[in-house]
């Protein structure tokens, strides 16, 4: 769908977040003379209403009859088509699209592919690899865009021009590249495992969403995770207008211990590249497979892997204070997640933070995991902490860590200090980790505010931690 297309229609936004705004510039410089509605909450209505558009109306309640008066909604990502008024006024006739879908209508090129366009998804290392990838071509001199999900709006860039495009979307965004009526170049998918279930309505709902950038998208390349057993059953089955690669397994990118191979060619030794924990270099092999499939030499870019900038809140080591290290994973959301933030620090003694927003997903696997391989402590926190903590409670004998229990991100702090204080003694190498497993609504507004907060309660400036480096378009890395 191009914006040209949306001329005369009764046109509304909804959302006025950074999406919606973006949305919302983008449209007017398209249609400058078009009447929109914006459907957003009292604070952003009174924000809206200082532009002084006499075509802006702006109302404060979205129900299902309203939203059904118009032909298009532009909707910001994080609000579900699945929302019963939305699936009403769907029902009646009205079509809900997203930014993205936008900025791919106005890509169309010969053939339905828009070169040099990759897209990411993932429950789990899309932001990394998309990061990586631009990282990757940008030290080999290729002007790419870096955007998406990742903090930046696609329609933010909706005339600029890169010779690459690595783009993060996630599953609220993933539909909206097959709606914009053009295939990306190439589409990477790390991982699928439960998540968002809340916004989607149920797991199947959800992989069905986050597989969609590759089924309905229908990418000329797909680069997908061999080790994924989901991703492995989809690779037999996809349009043959999409071709597979695959990273993971030998006759691609993988790993065999630290060592980095294309097939049976060994690039690099990976041990000084500045990624925690196996996942993120399974996420270099994903960002290299990626550059490969755009036509790049990715043996020649592999080595610039070495200068990579980690991206905040995903085991981010903020800093160490009296010989206790306190690392920043407050973007973990998944029990799977967490569970791979352990196994980075298996070797140390660890104070483990968890819990937080209940999104209903299962922590039995988790729990049971700590039998085995549990850290020294964990503390218990946020809506769904009783229930994570009771589940514990029936393991942590066999398992032999202490368990504790806090109302909030500050007595967890408290928590932690006193358990590794209450140790056999304090060790230079004790670890407090906050990989909550959860999402950060309710006490925060997103997990960058709660990982802030982390980082305050550690000692840390909150300032300091939270830039996404390269965001935009370059042809070189920042220094």
């Amino acid at each position: 769908m191009r914006i040209s297309q949306l001329e005369g229609r009764r046109l509304a936004l909804w959302g006025w977040g950074r999406e919606g705004r973006a949305a919302y510039r983008a449209l007017r410089l398209r249609l400058p003379a078009q009447p929109l509605t914006l459907f957003c909450n009292a604070e952003e209505a009174v924000a809206a209403a200082a532009l002084g558009d006499g075509l802006l109306s702006i109302e404060t309640e979205a129900n299902a009859g309203r939203l059904s008066a118009f032909d298009v909604v532009v909707k910001s990502p994080g609000i579900s088509p699945y929302r019963p008024e939305a699936l009403v006024a769907a029902h009646a006739g009205t079509a809900f699209v997203g930014g993205t879908a936008l900025w791919f209508g106005e890509r169309a090129e010969e053939g339905g592919v828009a070169r040099g366009v990759a897209c990411v998804t993932g429950t789990k290392g899309k932001s990394t690899t998309t990061a990586l990838l631009a990282h990757l071509l940008r030290a080999g001199g290729v002007r790419t865009a870096l955007a998406g999900n990742i903090g930046l709006p696609l329609l933010e860039l909706l005339d600029d021009e890169a010779e690459a495009w690595a783009i993060e979307l996630s599953s609220y965004q993933t539909g909206d590249v097959a709606a914009g009526g053009v295939r990306p170049d190439v589409a990477v998918v790390t991982n699928v495992f439960p998540e968002h279930l809340d916004w989607h309505g149920g797991e199947e709902c959800y992989v069905e969403d986050k597989l969609a950038l590759v089924t309905r998208a229908k990418p000329r390349v797909a680069v997908l995770n061999a080790a994924d057993p989901r991703l492995a059953a989809l690779g037999a089955r996809l349009d043959p207008a999409t071709g597979v690669r695959w990273y993971g397994r030998e006759d691609g990118w993988h790993l065999r211990g630290s060592m980095l191979h294309r097939g049976g060619l060994a690039v690099f030794d990976t041990r000084d590249v500045p990624l925690p924990g196996r996942h993120n270099r399974d996420n270099l092999c994903a960002a290299l497979a990626a550059a490969e499939a755009l036509g790049h030499d990715a043996v020649a870019l592999a080595p610039a892997a070495r200068t990579f900038r980690p991206l905040p809140h995903r085991l981010q080591v903020l800093g160490t204070r009296g010989g206790t290290t306190w690392v920043n994973d407050s973007i973990s959301t998944t029990p799977h997640a967490t569970l791979a933030a352990l196994d980075v620090y298996r070797d140390r003694r660890v104070a483990l933070l968890v819990g937080g927003h209940d999104r209903g997903l299962d922590w039995a696997d988790f729990a049971s995991r700590m039998r085995t391989h549990a850290p020294a402590a964990v503390v218990t926190m946020g809506r769904n902490g009783p229930r994570i903590h009771a589940l514990l409670a029936a393991v942590a004998d066999e398992g032999g860590f202490d368990l504790r229990e806090a109302a909030d991100l500050a007595g967890a702090v408290a928590a932690a200090r006193e358990a590794l204080a209450a140790g056999p003694g304090p060790e230079a190498g004790d670890v407090v980790l906050l990989s909550p497993g959860a999402p950060s609504f309710g006490a925060w507004r997103d997990y960058v505010e709660r990982g802030r907060d982390f980082a305050r309660l550690g000692g840390f400036d909150p300032d300091a931690i939270s830039e996404i480096p390269g965001l935009g378009i370059a042809a070189s890395n920042p220094d």
